[in-house]
């Protein structure tokens, strides 16, 4: 019984919180979707992120090496970056063997594909470097160009070499400072359409300048080329303000250099201390000092760095250029780290979760060596890559993403709490409400009050709530009509009962003999008036009736019925059975209740003229009776419901004192006797069935 509790009790609750767990369930699984949505499409976006980054990394690791193996990349190469920059011009070491500064072409394409010019603003721009094979000579290779008049030219024989354009050039290296002055001389050229200016620069040591007969340095070499046209297209050629153009290179003959390479021991090529070289050039123009060009003041750009491939790099991808044969990472030219943008660190959890993402060769390292061949060394390139950096870019996009998802979440949290509170809550308030009252009506049988006035509001809860307590009033107060009306049925029968009593207990003393046939009825009216004596309702009675069942001889019994049956108003009812002693367990007044309510109902049905039968047949266990008229047949949606209580194929039963409990009163009586009773349609006619226990021979 314990278990039966427990088990529906279990039940009570998974139904009280089966609304609940299925919102709450689909709430969750609508949250769980969204981030797993999220993660999803984080996942797919670290996937082409990765394919990007290696394909960029790719391009980077082609860029550098065709930026390295171009002359400006040679350039850097060969001329690693220093720890200082200085403002002042120093020699580079080119990525060819020599100049050749007597052709203007060849100096403008060398000098333009080596990128070693320095800028300086609209002023001009310069270059200056040594060839990379010492055998070509100690000289130092300046060239570049800068903006001026028509040049003016040096008169030979004319010591003053201030009324010409000159070059001022200075070279300090090794304790040493060597400085020329260079005034421009122009060469006689026949006349070209279109053609400019074309001169040499002479060179004079700056001390033997100015002295009478000065000769010019041998080895100094130097040429002009000045443009035809104006800069400005609005100018004319001949105007005195017009500015042109000039192109001009220099070789300037370096003692120091010259008389090392004459050296026993081979010579060290580049000279160790190149970097440690100062050049210094000013232009200047005819009586003035003010320089049209000079190398001392700040280059607006240099020539190309190896820090330049920083701007190539990636967040996190590393570069390493050394030489070949280096050991040590300290002799590396330069290395290089990508700069990783500034993140805030609120999304650092966003990006260890992207690391966790599984992606596809996302763990396979990614590197680069290449060799760069120039014509002094060659250098290895090391590019690493970093696909740490993929995490921390995509944590940008995953940052967008959070708010969304945030505002999803938050959409679904506050849509939850809005049913939660709203609607779940009030159920449960209506639900628990509603058990308290079911087992308030099962333990007392009386309705609490049911108050849900709280629960009422304008929507369609409160509605059903309102509806609930209006309708829950209304059977209260049809409760409390129904217990006035038992009531009072109550008191009817136990008036009715008492009023009955006294009459039959005089006639009982009337007919006090037992040979007297009217003792036998009187007997059995006091034995109904018992039970119906103070019941709430005659089936009540009826079912909480007690018999006292004894063994009686059914063969008598039934004799004795089908003798008395004219009696009470049913003739023509007839015995055949055996004449035996037959014994059954059974209540002798009550069976005889139940055999007269089935004469009185076969009474009722029988065709006029017809007989009722009553046979009895007998096993060793049991003893069956038959009771069969020819009338009707019983219809066979009410074959299976005329034993219960108030049911009868007469709509005014009730009016002719007919209630349809006769049949109802012989099957409960049965019941308690330990036998059943039923009935079949026959082939003329009805028959009904009673079964009986056999009882001790």
């Amino acid at each position: 019984m314990t278990t039966q509790a427990e088990a529906e009790m279990g039940k009570f609750l998974l139904a009280t919180y089966r609304l609940r767990i299925l919102f709450r369930g689909v709430f969750l699984l609508l949250a769980l979707a969204t981030v797993g949505l999220a993660l999803s499409v984080l996942q797919q976006e670290k996937q082409l992120s990765y394919n990007n980054y290696q394909s960029n990394f790719n391009k980077t690791r082609l860029q550098i090496s065709a930026t390295l193996r171009h002359p400006a990349g040679q350039l850097a190469l060969l001329n690693p970056p220093a720890d200082k920059q200085r403002a002042s011009l120093r020699p580079l070491l080119l990525p060819y063997s020599a100049i050749d500064f007597d052709d203007q072409n060849k100096v403008q394409q060398a000098i333009a594909m080596s990128g070693c010019l320095v800028q300086y603003g609209n002023e001009g721009a310069l270059c200056s470097g040594i060839g990379n094979n010492p055998w070509a000579g100690g000289f130092i290779y300046i060239a570049g160009n800068f903006n001026s008049n028509q040049l003016v030219s040096h008169k030979r024989g004319n010591e003053s070499l201030t009324q010409a354009h000159r070059l001022k050039v200075s070279v300090s290296l090794r304790g040493q400072t060597y400085r020329w002055i260079a005034p421009f001389e122009e060469e006689i050229a026949p006349a070209r359409q279109n053609q400019g200016v074309r001169g040499r620069w002479t060179g004079f040591n700056e001390s033997e300048a100015n002295r009478p007969n000065a000769r010019p340095i041998r080895d100094f070499r130097g040429w002009a080329w000045q443009q035809a046209i104006c800069n400005q297209a609005d100018q004319d050629d001949k105007d005195t303000d017009c500015q042109k153009n000039t192109f001009f290179s220099l070789r300037l003959p370096i003692p120091v250099l010259q008389e090392a390479l004459f050296e026993k021991k081979r010579p060290v090529w580049p000279p160790q201390d190149l970097d440690q070289m100062e050049v210094s050039l000013s232009v200047l123009p005819p009586d003035s000092e003010t320089a049209l060009l000079d190398s001392k003041n700040a280059p607006t750009a240099t020539p190309f760095s190896l820090k330049d491939l920083q701007d190539n790099l990636l967040p996190g991808e590393t570069l390493r250029i050394r030489k070949r044969d280096a050991q040590n990472t300290q002799d590396d030219l330069i290395n290089l780290t990508g700069a990783f943008e500034q993140i805030d660190d609120s999304w650092n959890v966003l990006t260890r979760l992207i690391r966790r993402l599984p992606v596809d060769e996302y763990d396979v390292p990614m590197e680069s060596r290449e060799t760069i061949s120039t014509p002094l060394a060659n250098y290895e390139v090391l590019l690493k890559g970093d696909v740490r950096s993929v995490s921390k870019s995509l944590s940008v996009v995953a940052s967008r993403v959070s708010w969304f998802v945030g505002a999803m979440l938050l959409a679904l949290t506050m849509a939850w709490l809005l049913i939660e509170v709203s609607i779940i809550r009030r159920i449960t308030l209506l639900t628990k409400r509603a058990v308290s009252l079911s087992k308030t009506m099962k333990r007392a049988g009386e309705l609490e009050q049911f108050d849900v006035s709280d629960l009422r509001s304008p929507d369609e809860l409160g509605v059903l709530a309102s509806c609930l307590h209006d309708l829950l009033r209304r059977v209260k107060e049809d409760v409390e009509r129904e217990t006035i009306r038992t009531e009072q049925e109550k008191e009817m029968w136990h008036a009715v009962g008492h009023e009955i009593m006294s009459p039959l207990q005089s006639l009982m003393a009337l007919h006090g003999n037992a040979d007297d046939q009217s003792n036998r009825y009187i007997s059995r009216m006091q034995q109904a008036i018992r039970v119906l004596y103070g019941s709430a309702s005659p089936s009540e009675a009826f079912q909480s009736t007690v018999l006292q069942v004894s063994e009686i001889d059914i063969t008598l019994f039934l004799k004795n019925v089908a003798d008395n049956a004219p009696m009470v108003g049913i003739p023509d009812v007839s015995y055949h059975g055996t004449d035996d002693v037959v014994m059954v367990k059974a209540d002798e007044y009550s069976l005889e209740d139940v055999v007269t309510h089935v004469l009185r109902n076969a009474e009722r049905y029988r065709k006029p003229g017809t007989a009722i039968s009553i046979q009895l047949q007998n096993t060793e266990t049991a003893a069956t009776i038959t009771i069969h008229n020819d009338g009707p047949h019983i219809a066979d949606d009410l074959i299976d419901k005329i034993f219960e209580y108030g049911v009868s194929d007469q709509h005014d039963s009730g009016a002719n004192g007919n209630r349809g409990q006769g049949l109802f009163v012989a099957k409960t009586y049965m019941a308690k006797m330990g036998g059943t009773i039923s009935v079949q349609n026959v082939e003329r006619g009805v028959s009904f069935v009673l079964t009986l226990q056999r009882g001790n021979p």
